[in-house]
């Protein structure tokens, strides 16, 4: 049997839920505006660029480059100790915007800016599962 997820799940907001049950079926979603066709990440309720409510949501491909990255090698909360070393994130999607993640399946000390990565989704809740990046085997 699988032991249960220890660490924080994130919470789940009215402008959040349709982001999070795509995760659930591994698929990427980024919001746009209708208005100023501006893409957005994290999900909001508002368009950061026009304020306009008026917003959609996209199918993201989930190819990206590593814009910047650091590895956490200690002074983490007690439930993130099995995890270290780990590398945090952010990462430049095809579409423009940009993510803080994880990089997985990588040996930490491999990690470098530019570095082609995809997104892989760890299956963390019923409800939800977290986008993750791992390089591009080329």
């Amino acid at each position: 049997m699988k032991q249960a997820y220890q660490k924080p799940i994130p919470v789940m907001q009215p402008w959040t839920k349709e982001f999070w049950k795509a995760t659930k079926d591994h698929i990427l979603l980024i919001q746009t505006c209708k208005e100023c066709k501006s893409k957005i990440f994290y999900p909001r309720k508002f368009c950061p660029e026009c304020w306009s409510g008026n917003l959609d949501w996209i199918e993201a491909g989930g190819k990206g480059k590593v814009f910047a990255f650091t590895i956490t090698r200690d002074m983490v909360e007690p439930k993130f100790m099995t995890d270290l070393p780990y590398v945090l994130a952010m990462v430049t999607l095809e579409e423009g915007i940009r993510m803080m993640t994880r990089i997985v399946e990588c040996d930490p000390e491999k990690v470098e800016m530019g570095m082609d990565v995809e997104v892989v989704f760890e299956d963390i809740s019923e409800e939800c599962s977290l986008p993750m990046f791992r390089p591009i085997k080329k």
